[in-house]
Order: structure tokens, then C-alpha cells, then sequence
């Protein structure tokens, strides 16, 4: 008997450290999803031209990486972040909206437009737009981000792809993409970015925002020909009223 019991004891002593070691990892938590760059041309303080003043100064705040024109704004910034954080927010809307690929919410799937209107609600997550239908996908997104975000990567590369302005690698001007290998493709606050070889990666990481000037440039006639939205009142910002579809949240709040 006590040979039939021993292990029966080992594996219930196994099975009780296994559930202590669960119980003081503490509770998972959602995988960190880096932020994309900060590629507003202005400080979100003063309003300078960044560089007007030097070289940026380059803050992470709150897990976003913000630029600044001088060392004296970062206080002034950090002392009122949601007033700042909302101007950016607007902003970064604006400048990402002509490149973003889905009429749907990227979490429950439903169209962002409803009888002709776009209902959609504009939320930034770390200097990403990203189109929701309610407050309700802000809360999923925000607690589980990484597989939307894959979801909408694959929706910019599959919107982009055809129609991608350049020719050349994005960085280094005189080398046709192809030219060396496969081409190297990235997503970057909703646009592709395509290089001719892994090496020019690290460059375009540097300054993203001075490399990808000339790729929205390039893009500019094909969406005035296209007729894609590209300015403000297109969507509702996060902090509106009567956001989604009767102002409804998904999880009945």
C-alpha cells in the first residue's frame, strides 16, 4: 500500500508547487507592444520646427516616445500630459489618416461606416492610429494589443503593397528595390516602408521621421487620385460623445 501511495504523494507535491510557482508570478499580463516614433515635424509644446533649436529632444513618456525643441518644454509637457497628450493625439489622426487601410474596426470587425457616415472612433495607441467602432474596442485593444496591431499591419501591407510610390529603397536613394534580394518591408505608424537590404533598417530606425518625408511625399497624388480621406472630421476623437454605433459600448457599460 505504501508503495501505490508514494507516488500518488509525489505527484500531488509536484502539482502544489506548480500552482505556487502560478500563484507568486502574479497574474499575466498583456506582452509590451513598442511604440511607434514620434514623426510630428513640430514640438507638441511650442510649436517649433523640431530641429529649429538644435537637435530634438527625445522623451519617453508614459511608454510613447514624444519630441521636444528644447530641454524646457519636457517639464512643461510632463506637468499637464493629458492636456498635450490630446493635442498630439489630434495631430498624429490627422497625419496617419490618408495611409490607414480598414473600414472596419481592427476588434469586433464592424464597419466604421454606417448609412455613408463614418462612425469610426479615432484612438491612438503609442503614436498609432488606430479606427475603432466604441469605446468598448478601446478597452480590448488597449488590454490586449499585440494581435490587433498584427491584424492591422497585415491590412496596411496588403492595402499598400500595390500601389507603394517608390521604386527605390526608402533610405538609400540610388538603390533600386530588388537590386539586392527581396526587398525588406516594415510598417510604420500605417504606412509600409520598404528597404532594398536589412543594413538600411538601422538608418531609417535613427530618424525615421526625415527618411519617410519623401515617401509621403511620393504618396500625396495617388491618394488626391484615390480620393482617400486626408484631414480632420473624418471619425470622432476617443474623448467625444456619442462615440460607436448609438454611443454603445461592447461590454454593456
Amino acid at each position: 500500500m505504501t508503495s501505490r501511495a508514494t507516488p500518488f504523494l509525489c505527484c500531488a507535491a509536484m502539482a502544489c508547487l506548480s500552482l505556487a510557482s502560478i500563484a507568486l508570478a502574479g497574474p499575466t499580463t498583456a506582452p509590451d507592444v513598442k511604440g511607434d516614433p514620434y514623426l510630428l515635424d513640430t514640438c507638441p509644446v511650442s510649436g517649433q520646427k523640431l530641429g529649429s533649436m538644435g537637435d530634438p529632444v527625445v522623451q519617453t513618456i508614459d511608454g510613447r516616445e514624444v519630441r521636444f525643441c528644447c530641454g524646457g518644454c519636457v517639464g512643461r509637457f510632463e506637468a499637464n500630459t493629458a492636456k498635450y497628450f490630446a493635442a498630439m493625439d489630434k495631430a498624429i489622426a490627422t497625419q496617419q489618416m490618408p495611409f490607414y487601410p480598414l473600414k472596419t474596426c481592427v476588434v469586433s470587425g464592424e464597419s466604421l461606416v454606417v448609412k455613408g457616415k463614418d462612425i469610426g472612433v479615432n484612438h491612438v495607441y503609442k503614436n498609432r492610429l488606430v479606427r475603432l467602432c466604441c469605446k468598448g474596442c478601446i478597452r480590448e485593444l488597449n488590454a490586449e494589443p499585440a494581435g490587433f496591431l498584427k491584424n492591422l499591419d497585415a491590412a496596411v501591407i496588403k492595402a499598400q503593397s500595390a500601389d507603394y510610390p517608390l521604386q527605390h529603397c526608402v533610405v538609400l536613394e540610388g538603390s533600386k528595390l530588388g537590386s539586392r534580394g527581396d526587398p525588406v518591408e516594415i510598417v510604420v505608424a500605417n504606412r509600409l516602408v520598404k528597404f532594398c537590404c536589412p543594413r538600411c533598417r538601422p538608418k531609417f530606425e535613427q530618424d525615421p521621421a526625415a527618411y519617410l518625408v519623401r515617401l509621403d511625399k511620393a504618396w500625396k497624388p495617388i491618394h488626391a487620385a484615390h480620393g482617400d480621406h486626408d484631414g480632420p472630421g473624418h471619425g470622432k476623437d476617443h474623448d467625444g460623445p456619442g462615440h460607436g454605433h448609438d454611443g454603445h459600448d461592447h461590454d454593456g457599460g
